[in-house]
């Protein structure tokens, strides 16, 4: 058994580090604020874009507005051309760690999650990222759906 010394005790330390998530923390309580003040903001959007509305959804589902499309288009672009750029520049994360996007095999089961997704989605005229904002407007049916999400 080999003695821990100062020459191999990082090496031995960094074998068996434990990683600390930023949540586990122990933080005050006005840390948080800025989530809180995001969260608003983004259920503001939300609302004002008419995301949140059953009607947009249920166009979008029967096929008669491209106003739904366009956001969930607009989404899945700004993510793509992020993603692009995330690896042709190496960003890294606040705290300077590397960004780490690996491939993911195909999986049958994503397609049938997305199916049962969309279908749950289709039913009950809530996503489950306006879901709160619907709540927070005062649309009540909605705490139905949140309570199976």
């Amino acid at each position: 058994m080999q003695k821990n010394t100062p020459d191999n005790d990082f090496e031995i330390r960094s074998l068996d580090a434990n990683c600390i998530n930023d949540s586990e923390l122990a933080q005050p309580f006005w840390y948080n604020i800025k989530y809180v003040i995001t969260g608003i903001l983004f259920g503001i959007v939300f609302v004002k874009a008419e995301i949140t509305s059953w009607f947009r959804i249920q166009e979008m589902f029967r096929l008669q507005s491209f106003h739904m499309y366009g956001v969930i288009g607009s989404a899945v672009l700004v993510g793509a051309l992020s993603v692009f750029l995330i690896k042709r520049f190496n960003i890294k994360t606040i705290n300077g760690e590397k960004i780490l996007l690996d491939q993911k095999p195909f999986n049958i089961g994503q397609v049938i999650g997305g199916l049962l997704f969309g279908f749950g989605w289709a039913i009950t005229g809530a996503c489950p990222g306006p879901l709160f904002a619907q709540i927070g407007t005062g649309v009540s049916v909605t705490m139905y759906s949140n309570y199976f999400v």
